[in-house]
């Protein structure tokens, strides 16, 4: 089993396909996808400082329409 594992990962195998996948990965790997019937719809950031304050923002598509969004921001602190 340890002689199988020691030859991954396996180069031949890795370059197969990937003039095909790699651009689809690059597509949907992104930021923000936009695509024909998919894409991002939700953005969220958490930001904790060393106080223990919690900044929490996310930021949603509304109708599933591009240009029409909705951001909420809820702030808090954690306890030790």
């Amino acid at each position: 089993l340890s002689y199988f594992f020691s030859q991954l990962p396996d180069p031949a195998i890795e370059d197969q396909g990937k003039d095909y996948i790699r651009p689809i990965l690059n597509k949907y790997a992104a930021v923000c996808v936009r695509c024909p019937g998919y894409g991002t719809r939700t953005n969220t950031v958490v930001l904790i400082d060393s106080q223990g304050h919690v900044t929490f923002t996310e930021r949603n598509m509304i109708n599933a329409d591009v240009n029409q969004w909705e951001t909420s921001t809820y702030e808090f602190k954690l306890h030790s």
